[in-house]
């Protein structure tokens, strides 16, 4: 039996209500998901699976993993519906269902691609076809949409197209496991809402065979011509000793280990989850908690390396790092996993979506010369639903429980409906976090009862202070990051937890070449950057001053309102090289103002240029 672990206080039971998280998800209901409708129409995505339906054998347009982007955009309305019922939403999305389940097979196969263009060729390249993956996307939107819902009708299309899959892969059939991992996570939570074993021994069958380099066997490569690193195929799972690869590929078969390892009490596996985390936080992780250094293989490259021009950061890794901390996070009750997840949240993830909602990077830069933008979609399109459905369901990352004890994990205002073993708890949270650190908690438990509370000290803050009905705790017990208070609670007890928050001047880790004689700003979880459009010289000119002092300062008709940090640097004149090979080492320097913005709002005006890692000394400009 496994052991009992924390869980997420459901979407359902958390109420969402402050200045920054609020307004976005009601223009993701409003204009987000709207357009990923519009989008999915006007590029195909419905007519591949009416020819699928009507066993066309031409006619497919777009890429062999078409599918699971209207799978996730499926996921990202059940979340929305979970909090918002909204009949003409739950009709549209009802409609797309039985799309979707008129096109699947009668052995319960589904995948448009190869049904209209290669029906014969189903399962030959798990490798590089994605059916495994796209197979993973509809079963997490049939589970949200079930839980949102209530209704079966995409959830028995899973469990047919699961169980379809469970009968040729698995100990004693055929070996084998996807080119991009997904399926596995989304197995367990098949899992979880059917109660069907087999679909937790299958998830636990594609990870724990991984590494046995079944793809050079697929492939008929030479086992000493094969390197499998780009796939996590390089070794024996419980091998890995770093993260590898393609990067959305490997933090989704993290999160997928993390799961088995929990549910199946794998300690072996565990360990390797711990030792690859810390290999991808420690050393291969932005300082806005993206991962992925590299766009020749959308992924990972060597320790340390982490380039800021040519930064790939790919936004549905971003995502996956919030996945995969949260995961970690219930597992351990260890703050240091929440904070990677915020980090992820506030900068990488959440500059993948513009301010009005639609428009998306794929790739995120920690530097622009100017002319980079948000599109509206992409020929490969994961991004925007990705983001999407991870926005649509904050709700579930901001609490956890157990029986006994409740963790506030991220600081947003709103309210929450906790079912413990001694009582319900209602708790309302007030405050204007990213912006401000002051949380004011009160609790309402059904009857007084005894229960924890646990209050997450981010690690960026370095003086926190707790106060119980008014009166300052002078030494509060702290565990794993975590301020403990346990007492019996009673209607209207109020905690108030003041964060400090200063501006922070950050350096990089000597390794980091790109970085050395440069810092980043940063304030509570937001990185900063600085964009041309706010400065009084040209950003490339423009350095500072590592004893240099920045003020924030809020800016409400500014990027959908925001904390500006506002400062002084120096701006040089620049170097007419001519026609010389070298000059004298002199410069002209003038002190200029300089204001940074949050990276997440970067590019919400003209596309111009852009840097987090700032020069401090005017060297560092001349190349």
């Amino acid at each position: 039996m496994a052991k009992e672990y924390l869980r997420a206080v459901p979407l359902k039971d958390v109420e969402v209500s402050d200045r920054f998280w609020a307004p976005r998800l009601e223009r993701l209901r409003d204009i987000t998901i709207p357009h990923l409708f519009n989008m999915l129409e006007k590029h195909g995505y419905f007519n591949n699976f009416k020819l699928a339906r009507d066993k066309a054998r031409e006619g497919y347009s777009g890429t062999f993993w078409m599918d699971s982007d209207l799978y996730k955009v499926i996921e990202a309305s059940a979340y929305v519906l979970a909090k918002h019922p909204d009949p003409a939403l739950e009709k549209q999305v009802d409609e797309v269902i039985s799309l979707i389940a008129s096109a699947q097979m009668p052995d319960g196969y589904l995948n448009t691609y190869f049904q209209v263009v290669e029906p014969e060729r189903r399962w030959t390249n798990l490798r590089d076809c994605h059916e495994l993956y796209c197979a993973g996307h509809l079963i997490e939107a049939a589970v949200a949409y079930y839980e949102a819902t209530g209704k079966r009708n995409l959830l028995d299309v899973a469990i047919r197209f699961a169980d379809h899959i469970d009968s040729i892969f698995g100990e004693g059939k055929r070996l084998g496991y996807p080119g991009h991992p997904e399926i596995e996570l989304a197995l367990v939570k098949l899992w979880k809402v059917t109660g069907e074993k087999r679909y937790l021994d299958l998830a636990r069958f594609f990870i724990l065979k991984r590494g046995t380099k079944f793809f050079a066997q697929e492939h008929n490569i030479p086992p000493e011509e094969y390197d499998g690193t780009t796939l996590q195929d390089n070794v024996p799972i419980k091998e890995q000793k770093e993260i590898v690869g393609h990067a959305v590929r490997a933090l989704y078969l993290m999160a997928g280990a993390t799961d088995i390892g929990r549910e199946s009490g794998d300690e072996e596996l565990l360990q390797m989850v711990q030792r690859v985390w810390r290999n991808a936080t420690e050393r291969r992780m932005f300082i806005t908690g993206g991962m992925g250094s590299s766009s020749h293989n959308e992924g990972f490259t060597r320790d340390y390396d982490l380039p800021n021009l040519t930064a790939y950061q790919e936004t549905c890794a971003s995502c996956a790092v919030v996945f995969w901390a949260h995961r970690l996070a219930l597992l351990y009750g260890d703050a240091k996993y929440v904070d990677v997840l915020e980090r992820a949240l506030y900068n990488g993830a959440l500059a993948g979506i513009s301010l009005k909602g639609d428009r998306f990077f794929y790739v995120n830069p920690l530097e622009s010369k100017g002319g980079y933008k948000r599109e509206e979609w992409f020929g490969c399109a994961c991004c925007p639903p990705n983001i999407a459905r991870l926005l649509a369901s904050l709700g579930n990352y901001i609490y956890a429980q157990s029986e006994d004890s409740i963790w506030v994990n991220l600081y947003v205002q709103g309210k929450a409906n906790v079912e413990l073993k001694g009582g319900k708890v209602n708790l309302e949270l007030i405050g204007d976090y990213p912006w401000d650190g002051h949380i004011l908690l009160s609790l309402h438990p059904s009857q007084p009862f005894e229960f924890s509370l646990y209050l997450r000290v981010p690690g960026w803050c370095k003086k926190a202070e707790v106060r119980i009905n008014g009166k300052v705790q002078e030494k509060p017990s702290v565990e794993k990051g975590y301020i403990l208070i346990k007492r019996t609670w009673k209607e209207g007890d109020k905690v108030e937890l003041d964060l400090l928050m200063p501006v922070e001047k950050i350096v990089a880790h000597p390794e980091v070449k790109e970085d050395v004689g440069k810092i980043a700003l940063q304030r509570g979880p937001l990185v900063y950057c600085f964009e041309e459009e706010d400065q009084h010289a040209p950003l490339q000119l423009i350095y500072l001053a590592l004893d240099g002092e920045f003020k924030p300062k809020w800016e409400s008709d500014l990027l959908g309102g925001v904390v500006v940090l506002e400062g002084e640097g120096l701006a040089s004149d620049g170097v007419d090289w001519k026609d010389e090979l070298y000059k004298p080492a002199s410069i002209r320097v003038k002190k200029v103002k300089v204001r940074a913005i949050p990276y997440y709002a970067w590019d919400n005006r003209e596309p111009r240029g852009m840097k987090v890692w700032m020069p401090l000394y005017p060297q560092a400009m001349w190349e």
